[in-house]
């Protein structure tokens, strides 16, 4: 069964054999090393010239394809760690998202950018944080998150393919190991999972022969694998089922389908490795509030602080089963 890691690659090589205005930029990614998390491997031996190798800045990164994609050519560039995201602000902010409005609809930038959020892995506090909220509410850039339910390679060709907006894709590093979760797999034999149209879809999943359904738990990427167990643990051991909704574009928001969900549970419980204080989740909530006003929401997520070194410190810091099913507990108290 491939892997996140092999669909993301797949991608990569099928748009780019597909239009050869396709070039990939970034940091150590050509072979034989491919990628600080080997996304690119084997690209720059099959496609030479349009796989560049860069130097160690970040917003010249970002600058160079802000120019090649003004040309009408579709540059991806890969930022090794998602910490490092906070030099190409200006490059993204400021020029990126802007230049259809400042030069009268005439030009589109359509970069992606893609870069490995979160942690887990024991990288500490300057390569294991999930920073995707600073760039959430910006007007004209797009922030993608793929999961293991829908197809990376797809969702990743959509973004490259489309011709309007500049991208961040965030990529979890431990989904890249994680099998993709295929309809009708013994992963998802107990769920039944429906999505929206469009190029970044929503996923809706609930528990198969639940009558009804006490909480929602929305939520994006590599945190789906943390909701679906609790969901489980909560469905076996508690008897309280629960609905998931997944996305896959964080801003701008679609949240009809999350709407939908809460008018039949009426609670909440938002899920994101980012920081608590001002994140998507809180934002969620808001829109919520003022959507659904009935509902009760809560919110899991990572506590305000850095990203510690160690296992123990960093699993009290970061979301986990074990809150996310102790707040749902709480909730229905």
């Amino acid at each position: 069964m491939p892997t996140v890691l092999d669909r993301l690659n797949d991608g990569l090589q099928q748009v780019m054999l597909s239009d050869n205005r396709v070039y990939l930029l970034g940091e150590d990614i050509l072979d034989p090393y491919g990628g600080a998390f080997k996304v690119t491997r084997g690209l720059s031996s099959q496609f030479p010239d349009r796989v560049l190798t860069s130097p160690i800045s970040e917003s010249a990164i970002i600058g160079i394809c802000n120019g090649m994609a003004l040309r009408g050519l579709h540059p991806v560039a890969e930022i090794m760690f998602g910490d490092f995201v906070t030099l190409i602000a200006d490059q993204l902010i400021n020029h990126a998202a802007k230049f259809r409005w400042m030069y009268n609809e005439q030009v589109r930038v359509p970069v992606v950018v893609r870069t490995p959020m979160g942690g887990r892995r024991g990288y500490g506090p300057t390569h294991s944080q999930s920073l995707e909220k600073l760039f959430l509410g910006i007007p004209g850039l797009q922030v993608i998150a793929p999961n293991s339910v829908g197809d990376p390679a797809e969702l990743l060709m959509s973004a490259i393919r489309q011709e309007e907006n500049p991208i961040i894709f965030i990529e979890h590093k431990l989904l890249y190991t994680r099998p993709m979760l295929e309809p009708g797999s013994s992963e998802l034999q107990d769920w039944v999972v429906t999505k929206t149209d469009g190029l970044f879809p929503t996923y809706s999943l609930r528990i198969a022969g639940a009558e009804s359904s006490k909480i929602t738990i929305a939520t994006y990427g590599y945190n789906f694998e943390l909701a679906r167990a609790a969901a489980l643990e909560l469905a076996y051991e508690h008897e309280m089922f629960t609905e998931i909704i997944l996305f896959s574009q964080l801003s701008p928001f679609e949240l009809s389908p999350l709407f939908d969900s809460l008018r039949r549970t009426r609670r909440l419980i938002t899920v994101e490795e980012g920081t608590f204080t001002l994140g998507w989740g809180a934002e969620v909530a808001a829109q919520v509030a003022e959507g659904v006003p009935q509902a009760k929401i809560q919110r899991v997520a990572a506590l305000n602080l850095p990203i510690a070194n160690a296992k123990s410190l960093e699993d009290a810091i970061l979301p986990s089963q074990e809150k996310i099913v102790h707040t749902a507990l709480e909730m229905v108290k």
